[in-house]
């Protein structure tokens, strides 16, 4: 009987061996590879103008990066479009999904119509809302002025460049975070809002004591993920912006676009591409252990 166990399991490590293998042989080829290779080039001069790996060059790339002043000012311009959006979001996703938590009927419809934008690709959002708010041919400048308003150029000048990037965001992304935030409220037990309302408590009390505690967890999750997202973003700059006017709504995705494709320094583009991973590494463990803080 233990032989036959033994040469079952064995089997079974066979058989879990054989479907395991692609999936780590995917993972090291899309995944894994790519990360170090790109961390090589980072130590070294390569351009895509000359052939093959440049030379070892240690941490000058990173250091001429962190020394560039129209990198600095991405990773600020970055750091301000991720705390806006993300704060936006969470706010209105929060309101809407409050509101579709206290829909009895007819949640469902409400909430397939208020996901729409989420579903449409950044591409296309861009396409869109750069022919609305066109200074000339836009419908929003023609409703503001039928409205005995003044036009704006929305996307063509500094001052409201990455506004109108910041608001484009939070009308695309703003269903996901109701998403997870509604799925949150769904899932909150009864009995302590009961005991609540036994006891007396307000609709700020109740909030502040019962809603918010318990919902915690699932705001500190929807809060990192969109703000990951935010701060790789770059479809949005790309086809709405291009970083301009000037450089004012050059992300740091788009600034390491250009040294990777425009200048062809792809050494310093993965140097770049590191401080921003890097960047994303310590946000992530910030809202983690303020998760785990809470969870003790």
């Amino acid at each position: 009987m233990n032989k036959r166990s033994k040469r079952y399991r064995q089997i079974q490590l066979k058989n879990a061996a054989i479907l395991f293998f692609p999936a780590v042989i995917c993972i090291g080829a899309v995944v894994i590879f790519p990360l170090f290779y790109s961390l090589v080039l980072s130590f070294t001069d390569t351009n895509l103008r000359a052939r093959g790996m440049g030379t070892f060059i240690g941490l000058e790339n990173y250091i001429t990066a962190l020394t560039d002043e129209y990198f600095l000012k991405s990773i600020v311009t970055t750091l301000q479009y991720t705390v806006v959006s993300v704060i936006a979001e969470l706010c209105v996703g929060y309101m809407i999904a409050g509101l579709l938590n206290k829909v009895k009927k007819g949640r469902e419809f409400f909430f397939s119509i208020i996901i729409i934008p989420m579903m449409i690709s950044c591409v296309a959002v861009g396409m869109i809302w750069r022919l609305l708010l066109h200074p000339e041919l836009g419908i929003v400048n023609y409703l503001i002025e039928l409205l005995g308003g003044t036009g704006r150029a929305w996307y063509g000048d500094a001052k409201y460049a990455l506004g109108t990037l910041i608001f484009i965001d939070v009308w695309q992304e703003t269903p996901y975070m109701t998403l997870l935030i509604l799925a949150g409220l769904v899932s909150l037990p009864k009995d302590p809002y009961e005991a609540a309302r036994i006891e007396g408590a307000n609709v700020f009390q109740t909030f502040q004591k019962i809603t918010l505690p318990l919902m915690k967890p699932t705001l500190i999750v929807a809060t990192l993920l969109r703000a990951i997202g935010a701060l790789k973003t770059y479809d949005l700059v790309y086809v709405i912006t291009k970083g301009g006017p000037g450089t004012s709504t050059e992300v740091m995705t788009y600034n390491i676009y250009k040294q990777a494709y425009q200048y062809l320094n792809t050494g310093r583009a993965a140097a770049m591409s590191y401080i921003l991973l890097a960047i994303i590494l310590v946000i992530s463990i910030f809202f983690v252990r303020i998760g785990q803080e809470k969870q003790e």
